[in-house]
């Protein structure tokens, strides 16, 4: 655990200029009185930003996620992630550059539909079995 704690704080130092932009938006609770971490550890993985109240990460993706490979080793990640309970949202470096406030309003979202569960189920995240069935 001593290395990834390392290696997170080696990835705060060298974050990239769209992981910089959000973080000045998400930091010091700006965003509703969330609070949220950097570069965070949770199990053997190093995630962008996460929110440990509302269980939702944020990972801030470039053009290099665009691969098969890398698509491939993203769902890999995020099935793991959510396995720990935490509901995880991509956002293309793109989107944080051209439409920061698009971003935020989304995350909000993010958070508000932490705060009500059901809300989840209803707009099919987490389907639960149909009435009857167990």
């Amino acid at each position: 655990m001593h290395r990834f704690k390392r290696s997170a704080r080696a990835l705060r130092r060298t974050q990239t200029s769209a992981e910089a932009r959000l973080w000045q938006a998400l930091r010091n609770r700006k965003l509703a009185g969330w609070k949220f971490r950097r570069q965070h550890c949770i199990d053997r993985y190093i995630v962008d930003f996460v929110s440990l109240d509302a269980k939702l990460i944020i990972e801030v993706d470039g053009v290099t996620h665009a691969t098969l490979e890398r698509i491939a080793s993203d769902s890999e990640r995020t099935q793991a992630l959510e396995s720990f309970g935490f509901h995880v949202v991509r956002i293309s470096n793109t989107d944080v550059y051209d439409n920061i406030e698009g971003v935020l309003a989304f995350i909000h979202t993010e958070l508000t539909l932490a705060q009500a569960p059901l809300t989840r189920f209803r707009l099919g995240r987490n389907r639960p079995l149909p009435t009857g069935e167990r």
